[in-house]
Order: structure tokens, then sequence, then C-alpha cells
């Protein structure tokens, strides 16, 4: 009897240790389980989107352009900065036409473009020194009529030439879109909550451009070389709803102020 009972004793001692060897053996595989999931999250930064992310600098700016280009529109937004001049842009741009706002230091303007029609609407000052920098006092007149007016430009004036391009959507975007220097793959990220993949150019120093890796390749954002500016796209093939003034709002630019080639 007494030799029975150390060994009944012993019995359950190592049945609880083995039952607690078991439960730390399945909470540590859990837990590597769970590295090993957060770790391949890691690794794969590309799960789940369309997969550019995976291609050259060159194949991901490639299929951006082609996607740029395939959108019936987009919105853009940013600066701009050419030689001495800085532009803010805040326009909506279809393949038929554009509407927005431009401002500089000076001054602030809208436009409106549909398929050939080109009207802007500013106030007088800016009418007024469309036609020279010292305006005389028949142009400061001529221009009050056209205050906060929508002007119809002539597509053959200086001003249509100089305008019209804020609103022209394909050629406008070639120019923002342009990286200068070799392309490299830059870092996975994330722009207002959508995942993005960086195409740099010459080390960042041509530009870099953030391409959404949801949906279509679209660039949201570039940054611009030699710090020229940084300008964000959105909206990409939402309908923009282009519409003429009315035409008790319309003056008629005819070559008073502006004109000229």
């Amino acid at each position: 009897m007494t030799a029975t009972s150390p060994g009944t004793s012993r019995r359950p001692r190592t049945t609880r240790r083995r039952a607690a060897r078991a439960t730390a053996a399945v909470t540590v595989c859990a837990g590597l389980a769970l590295a090993l999931t957060a770790c391949g999250g890691e690794e794969d930064p590309d799960a789940g989107t369309n997969g550019v992310g995976k291609l050259s600098a060159a194949k991901i700016r490639k299929k951006t352009l082609a996607a740029a280009e395939g959108a019936k529109s987009v919105h853009v937004t940013g600066k701009l900065v050419s030689g001495r001049s800085t532009y803010e842009l805040d326009m909506q741009l279809a393949h038929n036409g554009g509407k927005g706002t431009v401002s500089t230091k000076d001054t602030r303007f809208s436009l409106l473009r549909i398929d050939r029609s080109l009207w802007v609407k500013a106030d007088a000052d800016f009418w007024a020194h469309q036609k020279d920098a010292a305006p005389s006092k028949n142009d400061s007149a001529a221009a009050a009529k056209l205050d906060g007016k929508y002007v119809k430009v002539p597509s053959e004036d200086r001003t249509y030439r100089q305008f019209s391009g804020f609103t022209e959507k394909d050629p406008l975007l070639d120019t923002l879109l342009s990286l200068h220097g070799s392309l490299s793959r830059g870092a996975h990220g994330d722009l207002d909550g959508t995942r993005t993949i960086r195409v740099s150019a010459a080390q960042g120093n041509g530009g870099t451009l953030d391409v959404s890796l949801e949906g279509e390749p679209f660039p949201l954002r570039l940054q611009r070389a030699g710090d020229a500016g940084v300008v964000r796209f959105a909206d990409w093939g939402k309908h923009i709803a282009l519409e003429r003034p009315a035409d008790d709002q319309v003056v008629d630019y005819g070559e008073s102020l502006g004109s000229g080639g």
C-alpha cells in the first residue's frame, strides 16, 4: 500500500506538467503564426493591389501615362513655378474643355472652355494690365466694363493662346507629368488612404511621382523637378459639367484689350 501511494500521487503531477507544456506550445505556435502573418504582409506590400508596384520604374510610368490619357477627366490642384511666376491651379479638365481658377501673386482669374470657346472672368485690374503694364485711362475705363464678367476671348487673340493651355487636359498633363533623368522605383506609401508606389527621376532631383496601387494606376501626386511645385490629381474619370455662362454674364472681348499676336 505504501509503495502504491507515491506512484498514485506522482501521475497527476506529470499529467499537469504535460498539459502545461502543451498549452505553452499552442501559445508559442499561435504567436509564431501571428508573427509570420505580419512578416508576410511586410514582405509583400503589393498584395491586393493592381500589381504595378512590382514593375520597373519605366513600366510603372508607362502604365501611369496610359491611364491618365485614357481617363475622361481629372481634377488638378497645386502650385506651378515657371521662371519668375508662380501659379496656383484648381482646374477640372475634360476632353472637351475645362473650368476652374488660376491664381498668381498679383491676381486671380477663372477660366471656362467648351470645345473652342474660351471665357475668362477676372477683375478690372486684370484686364487693364493685359494690354500694357501701365494702362491708360481709356484702357482702365474699358477694363471696368469687364470687371467680374465672363469675357469670351477670340481664338486668334494672344490672351486665348496664353490661357487656354490651363484648360487642355492632355497637353497640360503631358507637361506636368514629365520627369527628368533616369527613373527608379521608390517606396510604397499612402496618400489620403490610397496605397501608392513612388517613381523617382535622378534620385528625386528630376521629380517624383506617386502612383495609385488601387484600381487604375493613376498619378496622384507630382513633385516637380527643381522645386518647381507640387501638383495633385484626383477625381479621375468623374463627370464634369461644362455649361456656357448666362448671356447677361458675358461681355464681348472685341479688340479693345489685349489684341494682337
